[in-house]
């Protein structure tokens, strides 16, 4: 099972997707599409025919390949139901970064080869953005990693119960709002319009379709569903089993499954009682969250927990 863990990001985030999707309507006074809409969504579409700019070159074809390629990577480091995983030698918080890195590097390359203003403009706006929020993860997850002596994702999760000091606390809020910018979500991004205005994530894949569009919004999915995985293996890793007993990672596959419908309620309940902010009001916006990654690190030196 340890072997398989990673499994469950992948065929699991569309369902998260549609729990949030499915909230958000109700927490709106609409019916909304059902839960399992984006699998109906994803095999939809990988059934329709491409369509390709003819000033597109090799970069656009293979980007949704290295894009999802390098999300299953990401996903087979991160400890999911238990600590114990062939790959987590592997797993440093760094080493994740920079593959989540390699894959917006290509996502913003794809946008900017197929010659069209949208992409252009949502691949900048990705880059600015980005630019912002790496800094951010990585305070916020070193905060936790000095204090479990480990930069590696499985030894942070075996030595942290739970959210236990002033530093974890302001760790955390700088982390929440780093998945909301990196998953392109209420105040950062709006991921239900097409408007040339407000976009990034779609700025970059509006030329996309059929197979090569299924394979971007999946691994967004599963970029998701994996940020959120990170944040409860640093913060909340409370149930996460220590073994591969069967018990164990049967009870620990319930307790991470309530949690992500936690995340995806507090995710929903977000972008229902927020408005998206200007693009140029970004920076005040990430960088007050940097301030407090940078400030949670401070704290932890300072007064040691």
């Amino acid at each position: 099972m340890e072997y398989l863990q990673f499994l469950i990001i992948v065929l699991c985030s569309p369902f998260i997707q549609g729990i949030i999707k499915k909230l958000k309507a109700n927490m709106q006074g609409r019916v909304g599409p059902g839960i399992l809409q984006p699998y109906y969504d994803l095999i939809r579409l990988l059934k329709k025919d491409m369509v390709i700019s003819t000033t597109a070159s090799w970069i656009f074809e293979t980007s949704p390949y290295i894009v999802i390629a390098s999300t299953i990577a990401a996903a087979m480091i991160v400890p999911v139901i238990t600590t114990v995983s062939p790959f987590g030698v592997m797993g440093d918080v760094i080493a994740l970064i920079y593959i989540l890195a390699l894959g917006r590097f290509f996502l913003a390359l794809a946008g900017l080869d197929a010659g069209t203003a949208f992409g252009g403009e949502g691949s900048s706006r990705e880059m600015t953005v980005s630019i912002l929020v790496e800094p951010m993860m990585m305070l916020s997850i070193f905060t936790s990693a000095i204090s479990a002596g480990s930069t590696n994702i499985a030894q942070i999760a075996k030595s942290s119960a739970i959210i236990r000091s002033p530093s974890h606390i302001l760790a955390l809020s700088a982390f929440i709002v780093a998945i909301i910018a990196e998953t392109g979500r209420i105040p950062v991004d709006n991921p239900d319009t097409h408007l040339e205005l407000t976009m990034i994530h779609e700025g970059m894949i509006l030329e996309y379709s059929g197979r090569n569009l299924a394979l971007m919004e999946w691994a967004h999915f599963m970029k998701q569903m994996l940020l959120f995985t990170l944040a409860i293996d640093i913060f909340f890793p409370l149930g996460i089993a220590q073994s591969t007993h069967v018990s164990g990672v049967v009870m620990s596959f319930g307790i991470y499954l309530l949690k992500m419908i936690v995340m995806a309620i507090f995710m929903a309940l977000m972008e229902s009682t927020r408005a998206k902010v200007r693009f140029f009001q970004l920076p005040s916006l990430l960088g007050g969250a940097f301030v407090l990654a940078l400030l949670s690190l401070l704290t932890y030196i300072m007064m040691g927990k």
